[in-house]
């Protein structure tokens, strides 16, 4: 049975510099020698000295310690991966300008210099039987590569369909259901009960009109803090959950769901398919902050909230999708220039996207 040989990065290799775990490299491969300490004919201390490093050079010094061709060849019998050869395209010295139009990637001549994805092939696939590292994966996956069409995540074609998502879809679906909880605020606020939606989910529009102004008043400031919430729900996912990179298990399922939630977002930024989030994604995170509005405040007050955050979600994602792909005007320029540096210039910093207010509380500002 072949050895799976992994891609590791430099960093892997350093966390293993001790007697309980002792890696080396040698012209780029990567050996695990922890078993071979105690029968190294020089001694294990002598290989201690190097865990966590590279060998060639003592390994070529015939003054400190001579190696023969078999010395060589029992090294081979530990080996268990290689050191991806990754190159960076994120720099600290990046900077947008308003007509950021980056270059296509080469596909083929990626896939050879990486061997990280071949991106005229399914990804998910890829990614689930993937043969590098947690390190490696997050140090190619934040290396922004460019396709004039988006990369198929699935093989079949009655899969890849949900993968995507046109900009228009999400004012479509979610600014009516914004609209109606609204209503049905303002119905509650005015003291009108209403059953279920469950049981009943149709609203007695036909006396709107007539409602009192403070039932209107009241759902406008609930709409407000709604839109509050979702500034900071917007930092908190994208910090807390999309970018929880450095404490992922490294595992293919863990990989994997990174990859799909938010990983192919840095991979192919540009993706005009993938800028705005699925329906059902949207619908499985907001689930349990929408239960625990309703939770924690009365009917009237929670339908109001829930609005406002619903509206506010809205413009995060037509704002995320211009900021990708039109010209905008002042204010969204700069926000422009501030996001597209999260992806080319620093992706641990500048997590908000509709503004920096809580990058500015939470000290996540990114220079731009």
């Amino acid at each position: 049975m072949s050895k799976r040989i992994r891609i590791f990065t430099l960093l892997d290799v350093e966390e293993h510099n001790n007697e309980g775990s002792c890696w080396i490299t040698y012209k780029g491969k990567v050996f695990d020698v922890t078993k071979f300490l105690p029968d190294h004919p020089g001694g294990e201390e002598f290989l201690l000295k190097f865990a966590g490093q590279d060998v060639e050079e003592a390994m070529k010094d015939v003054e400190e310690h001579e190696h023969s061709d078999s010395a060589y060849a029992v090294l081979e019998e530990f080996l268990i991966g290689r050191i991806g050869a990754g190159e960076s395209v994120v720099s600290d010295d990046w900077v947008a300008d308003d007509d950021f139009h980056p270059e296509n990637t080469d596909t083929a001549a990626d896939f050879e210099k990486n061997q990280f994805l071949d991106l005229t092939q399914p990804l998910l696939k890829q990614m689930w039987y993937a043969n590098f590292s947690k390190a490696y994966y997050l140090q190619q996956v934040h290396q922004p590569r460019h396709l004039n069409d988006s990369a198929r995540m699935f093989g079949p074609s009655y899969l890849e369909v949900f993968t995507k998502t046109s900009w228009y879809v999400v004012p479509i679906i979610w600014l009516p259901i914004a609209t109606y909880l609204g209503l049905r605020s303002v119905f509650q606020f005015s003291g009108i009960p209403l059953p279920s939606i469950k049981v009943n989910p149709s609203l007695p529009v036909q006396f709107l009109l007539s409602l009192p102004n403070d039932a209107f008043v009241k759902t406008a400031l609930c709409f407000l803090f709604g839109n509050l919430v979702w500034t900071i729900l917007e930092y908190g996912f994208h910090r807390f959950l999309f970018h929880v990179d450095y404490y992922l298990p490294d595992t293919p399922l863990f990989l994997t769901l990174h990859f799909t939630m938010h990983g192919i977002h840095h991979y192919l930024p540009m993706d005009r398919l993938r800028l705005v989030m699925p329906p059902v994604l949207f619908f499985i995170l907001s689930f349990p902050m929408t239960r625990l509005a309703h939770f924690l405040f009365p009917p009237a007050v929670a339908n109001g909230t829930i609005s406002g955050a619903f509206a506010f979600y809205v413009l995060y994602d037509m704002m995320h999708y211009a900021m990708h792909h039109t010209k905008l005007p002042a204010y969204l320029r700069e926000q422009k220039k501030y996001h597209l540096a999260h992806h080319y210039k620093n992706f641990d910093l500048g997590f908000g996207v509709t503004s920096k207010i809580w990058d500015v509380v939470f000290n996540t500002v990114l220079p731009v």
